[in-house]
């Protein structure tokens, strides 16, 4: 059984940045496509950005393009999300997620099958 685990969460001021990380377990790490989502209060569930192990590539949301990146650590079996310049409309929670690859791209936010607990991150304007 897939297990993920979130860490490095937290609570930081607009403009600072915060990595967080996701631990694999219980599987083949790189027959996995991992991604990041979050879930703001009152809000939909949003997929961040996502990432092909093994290969590497990657698709990130464009609201935040150019800010957040996702990266893998084989390993390790651990992807992690850099977020910087954060501003007050990146609070959210933030959940790794994975899913079995299909053929050679992990380019969409569907279908992600197996959830981590979430680490929560708060900005502060």
């Amino acid at each position: 059984q897939v297990q993920l685990v979130e860490s490095g969460g937290g609570s930081v001021q607009a403009g600072e940045s915060l990595r967080l990380s996701c631990g694999f377990s219980g599987h083949e790490f790189l027959l996995y496509c991992l991604a990041w989502f979050r879930q703001a209060p009152g809000k939909e569930r949003e997929g961040v950005a996502v990432i092909y192990t093994g290969g590497g590539s990657t698709v990130v949301a464009d609201s935040v393009k150019g800010r957040f990146a996702i990266s893998q650590d084989q390993s390790e079996n651990t992807v992690s999300l850099q977020m910087n310049s954060l501003k007050f409309e990146d609070t959210a929670m933030y959940y790794c997620a994975a899913r079995r690859k299909r053929g050679y791209s992990c380019r969409s936010f569907t279908d992600f099958n197996y959830w981590g607990q979430g680490t929560q991150v708060t900005v502060s304007s």
